[in-house]
């Protein structure tokens, strides 16, 4: 069995696609699904399964959730090795003021659409991509142009991480 991550996107937000992490936990029990924790209201999913082929099993939960909630939400998945390789990415050079975020795609990007992300990088923001995810550093909040919308309008659906976040789940759950 192979531990994984599932970010779900937007719940929990604004009062919109609200889940309780425990009925979450229960749905991904469900699903068949071993281990299952959760960690903050975010939706994040921490399980064991034999499933080896992402897009095809990140469909799958989307769909079981889809039926059991009546609302679509997208689901990000990540093995937990896969998380530690994003997480000691060492893309910038952080001063205690800035945030980072991590933000996950479905796929690896095309050239065109990271030539337009180049075209971002300034003293308020950095942007660099590795894989499937694009990394933010955000100097400046007031003048930053980071935001999942701002990122889902270049890569499609995306799902956004604090670096803080991703470091904890790490610490807790590999």
């Amino acid at each position: 069995m192979t531990k994984y991550i599932a970010l779900l996107r937007a719940i929990n937000v604004s009062g919109t696609k609200l889940i309780k992490m425990d009925h979450l936990r229960k749905l991904f029990e469900a699903f068949g699904l071993s281990s299952v924790q959760t960690y903050i209201q975010t939706g994040n999913v921490i399980f064991e399964t034999k499933a080896k082929n992402t897009p095809l099993f990140e469909s799958k939960l989307e769909k079981q959730l889809e039926a059991a909630l009546g609302y679509r939400v997208e689901v990000f998945v990540r093995s937990m090795d896969e998380l530690a390789n994003i997480v000691a990415q060492d893309h910038f050079e952080p001063q205690p003021q800035d945030t980072l975020h991590v933000v996950f795609l479905r796929g690896k990007p095309a050239k065109t659409q990271l030539d337009i992300l180049k075209k971002y990088n300034s003293p308020a923001d950095e942007f660099a991509v590795s894989s499937r995810e694009v990394y933010n550093l955000r100097h400046d909040r007031d003048t930053s142009v980071f935001s999942n919308n701002f990122i889902e309008k270049i890569f499609g659906v995306a799902t956004t991480r604090n670096m803080t976040t991703l470091k904890k789940i790490l610490e807790k759950y590999r």
